[in-house]
């Protein structure tokens, strides 16, 4: 077995049609065009309501325009919309895009459970082909690795266990302060809907989500989650943004074990986030010693190109599915929505000693 060979790109279209950007964050300077430019997919132009910044970074990238209107840039023919707004404005712009048009919509999808349904159902009505960018699936450690669990490589999966324990620089995106919900439906997510792509769907699910005294604005920003999905496969979350004590001790990786092999991908952005280190995978088949897989990128920005490619290919018709659909994204909204209920229901009260 020749770790080499695992699939590590998603595959550039053909003929990729011209993106438009809706909203000029910093994720969209950090990732959305930096991916872009490396895939030399065509950018048509940007906008965002702080116009000036959306020059700024036009300037930045070379974009050919920048939209000072919503409607305008809407109004670009055969486009593919890079939607990249906060969550709460998410519903309203995507009930604005046109008819039968492509869209890549940021995560989450919209606040909370009811909202995603509000913009599935948008979706449907008006025949929008939408993709939501849960990116990190599409990372070339997570390439590889589903690749690697789908040819048998590591047999069947019966442990996952995502462990984060970071500093993140929460201080860079004020809007979070305002949210009922912050750390599930804005980190966490991308592991939920990763390990729905390699486990599939899970039956239930138990969590706590908690705030740390360091960020009191924020709803939470620590996460223990429970995934079940039977009786010998054991999957769980460990996630605590506030370990700021250093380097040694931080961690950033998903571990999955099989009954034939395991695998550690670490994600390095968390490391130092937004430089970030370089994400690595390795892997332990069967009576083997573990081995590093050669990389040909990181979760920022590969992956970020990788869903976009993806959609673009979906679009062309050269790709017959849509895996990031906003169906598969609501499935993860779900997900996360259930880990909320667990959340209040606060779990089962442990036993007083009696008097």
């Amino acid at each position: 077995m020749d770790v080499r060979e695992l699939r590590q790109r998603w595959e550039s279209p053909s003929a990729p049609r011209p993106i438009v950007g809706i909203g000029a964050g910093g994720i969209v300077g950090d990732a959305h065009l930096p991916a872009y430019a490396l895939g030399r997919l065509p950018v048509a132009g940007l906008y965002d309501p702080d116009v000036a910044r959306a020059r700024a970074l036009a300037q930045k990238f070379g974009l050919p325009r920048v939209f000072e209107r919503l409607e305008d840039a809407l109004a670009v023919d055969g486009a593919i919309f890079d939607v990249a707004v906060p969550p709460a404005a998410l519903p309203q712009v995507v009930e604005q895009l046109p008819r039968g048009s492509f869209a890549l919509l940021q995560k989450p999808m919209g606040r909370d459970l009811a909202e995603a349904t509000r913009i599935l159902a948008t979706c449907r009505e008006r025949r929008i082909v939408a993709g939501v960018n849960l990116q990190l699936r599409y990372s070339p450690a997570m390439l590889a690795l589903a690749d690697a669990l789908a040819r048998g490589w590591l047999g069947r999966a019966v442990e996952l266990e995502v462990n984060v324990q970071c500093h993140m620089p929460w201080q860079l995106w004020p809007f979070l302060a305002g949210l009922e919900r912050m750390e599930l439906p804005l980190h966490s997510i991308h592991y939920l809907d990763t390990i729905r792509g390699l486990l599939g769907e899970p039956t239930r699910v138990q969590g706590r989500t908690v705030k740390h005294p360091d960020a009191p604005k924020l709803a939470s920003s620590r996460t223990t989650a429970i995934l079940d999905y039977g009786d010998d496969v054991r999957c769980a979350l460990s996630v605590n943004h506030h370990h700021d004590h250093g380097p040694r001790h931080q961690r950033s990786e998903l571990r999955l074990e099989g009954t034939r092999g395991a695998a550690v991908v670490v994600m390095g952005v968390n490391l130092d986030y937004p430089r970030g280190r370089p994400d690595s995978l390795e892997i332990a088949l069967e009576g083997e010693d573990w081995r590093e897989v050669p990389l040909v990128g990181n979760w920022f920005p590969h992956a970020f190109l990788g869903v976009m490619n993806h959609l673009q290919r979906f679009a062309c018709g050269e790709d017959r599915e849509l895996a990031c659909s906003v169906e598969s994204a609501w499935r993860t909204m779900g997900v996360i929505e259930a880990l909320y209920e667990a959340d209040a229901a606060r779990g089962v009260a442990v036993p007083e000693l009696p008097a």
